[in-house]
This record gives C-alpha cells, structure tokens and sequence, in this order.
C-alpha cells in the first residue's frame, strides 16, 4: 500500500535523527537538570504511552465506525461538519504547534554558539514552502497514477460488440458512449458517466489520506522522541493531556479521510494502526535514547527544524487545498445556508480548540 510504502521509508531518516541527536553534544547550551527525577518520569512516560495510545485510536475509529450510523454517513450534512472540524485541527497543528517550532530551531543560540551572527534566513519558510509544494506534486502524480491504472483494467473498446443499425451511428454501452465515424478505428469519444465520477472522486480522496497520514506519521514521532527523551515530570504532566486530545483531534480527521477513500478493511486497519502507535512509538524511542539524548545539540536542532517544517507544509498544504478548497466548493455546501453556518462554526471551532493547546503542548 502507498502509504505503508511511504511511512516504512520515512522510518530510517527519524530513526536516523534519533541517533545524530543522542551523539551529538557539541553545543555549549546549558542542559538545565533542575526538577529532574528519572523515576517520577517514567511513571508519567508510561501514563502517556497509554493515554496517547487511546486517544489516537478512539479519534480515528470515530468516523470509521460511524459510517454505519446514518447521520455519519460520507454524504451526509453531519459529516462536512466534521471534516470541516477535523481541516480545522490539522490546520491549526500545521500553523500554529509544528512552524513556529520549526522556526524556534533554526534560530536557537545553539546553533551560533561561535559568537557569529546569527542568520535571518527563513529556513523554516523555506523547507514548508518546498514540501507543500512536493506534496502538491506527489498528490498530482498519485492521482494521475491511480487514474491510468484504472483506464488501463477497463475493456477496451474495440472489443466491445457495437450492434449495427440503420440512421443509427452511436453504439451505447451501460457505461461508456462511443461515437464512430464510417469505418474507422481509434477515434473514440468517452463521455464520463457518474460512476466514472465517482471513481475519479475515490482515487482523489485515497490520494489525499495516505499523504496526510504521511505528514501526520512524521511529526508524531518527533514530538513522541521529545516526550520519550524529557526527564522532568513538571515537563512531562502537561503534556500527557494535552498530546492525547492532539491525537484524538487528528485521528478524527485522518478517519473521516479514510471513510470518503473507501478502504477495504485490511487497509483500513492497517492506516489506523500505524496512525495510533506512531507518537507511543517515538515516546518509547525516546527513553531508550534518553541517557545520552542531548535535546540541547545543533544536530538534534536542525534535523528537528527539517522534519517538523517539512510537516507543516504538508499539512497546511492538505488541510486547505485538498479538505477545505474542495468541499466549500462544493455545490450541495454552497446551496444550503445552515449547512453552510453550520461548516464554518465547525472549522472555526477545530483550528480554535487546537490552537488553545498549544498553551501546553
């Protein structure tokens, strides 16, 4: 599946930072140990292990298991609330908790502890800007991909028996109209019928959720890894809650992406595994590496910058584009005023709550 693919080729580079991280310390930046207790903290690391496990997984299974219930259903009016509330989140993880600590390390004082200047240059702007603008790429080329893959498993149609008859030129099939002129072959006309419609709108929607769970895999493992490595239970107590309503936010989300892809259930069950073990996974990276993880080093500053700006492109990027542009456009939406209140209060109040939490987180 695409998105294992891409989350299994994602692992080495996290994994890799993990290990730059913890063996590198040449940063003189003073490592703080005041309010440290190893054992105190593993306790707490381990309640958020359990917390965040849960949340992650009750969040993405919402819209999953709510598609049985009819107001939940794809095409309901409840569910453009919901994914409205879900893009919210992701939008606000994406601008308001991910890019500004991109930004705060690319401009830490570790990085210039030679004296020198420090350098104005956006970095974090930067590495968002390009990976928004790869996922635009990827997103377009999956699609194409999908869509080729498609035409080619369908009959051509050549093959098709066009029954002859007199004044009559067109030869209909159930799904595909074809037009001949006289005798010859290979000029064809295919009309798209709705259920080509809704194929094209499937393979858009599968697109758009295994580069968003993508995008969501990678910045779960770093803030897991900074959990995991942290041995201050003043740190650590705060963010046991409020990462967990994170995971449970975005797994809403990620779940309502999942149900518009229609999924078969293997696949289904494999996406939301990976999405709810990714941050417990990364906290328990972090305690291995914690004796000599130095959260302090230019290595770990860089790389960190690098991935969590490289998140937040990819979210901000399918946050609006793929989940907001695409169903405040569309017509049933744009029709319907209280539908309409009702979307926006919805988007307002995900990108509100979620930003609240990053008081905490």
């Amino acid at each position: 599946m695409l998105a294992t693919k891409h989350t299994l080729q994602a692992l080495p580079w996290l994994l890799l930072f993990a290990q730059q991280a913890a063996a590198s310390g040449g940063c003189d930046c003073t490592t703080a140990t005041d309010g440290a207790d190893k054992q105190g903290a593993m306790k707490l690391k381990l309640v958020a292990i359990a917390s965040i496990l849960t949340a992650g997984a009750a969040g993405v299974l919402v819209p999953v298991l709510g598609r049985s219930m009819a107001a939940l259903r794809p095409d309901g009016d409840i569910f453009f609330a919901v994914k409205a509330f879900a893009a919210g989140v992701i939008l606000a993880t994406g601008m308001v908790h991910i890019l500004p600590a991109a930004f705060d390390s690319f401009t830490s004082p570790c990085l210039h502890k030679g004296g020198g200047s420090r350098n104005s240059f956006p970095f974090a702007g930067l590495v968002a800007m390009t990976a928004a603008m790869a996922t635009m790429v990827i997103d377009s080329l999956a699609a194409g991909y999908y869509r080729r893959s498609h035409v080619s498993k369908a009959q051509p149609v050549d093959s098709i028996d066009i029954p002859e008859r007199a004044g009559d030129e067109e030869g209909r099939t159930d799904h595909v109209h074809v037009h001949t002129q006289g005798h010859s072959h290979g000029e064809v006309v295919i009309i798209s019928s709705p259920e080509e419609a809704s194929i094209a709108d499937t393979i858009r929607h599968r697109v758009v959720s295994q580069v968003l769970e993508l995008g969501i895999l990678v910045h779960s493992v770093i803030i897991g890894v900074s959990l995991g490595a942290s041995v201050r239970p003043s740190t650590i107590r705060p963010l046991v809650g409020a990462l967990s309503f994170h995971q449970f936010f975005e797994g809403i989300g990620l779940g309502g992406c999942i149900v518009q892809a229609d999924f078969k259930v293997r696949a289904t069950i494999i996406m939301a595994t990976f999405f709810s073990l990714t941050a417990p996974v990364g906290i328990v990276l972090g305690i291995a590496i914690s004796s000599s993880y130095n959260v302090h080093s230019s290595i770990a500053f860089v790389i960190e910058g690098v991935f969590n700006s490289a998140s937040a492109g990819i979210l901000i990027y399918m946050s609006l584009v793929d989940l907001l542009a695409t169903d405040f456009n569309n017509p049933k939406l744009q029709t319907n005023t209280k539908l309409q209140l009702m979307t926006y209060l919805a988007l307002f109040l995900g990108a509100g709550i979620m930003s609240m939490l990053a008081i905490w987180a």
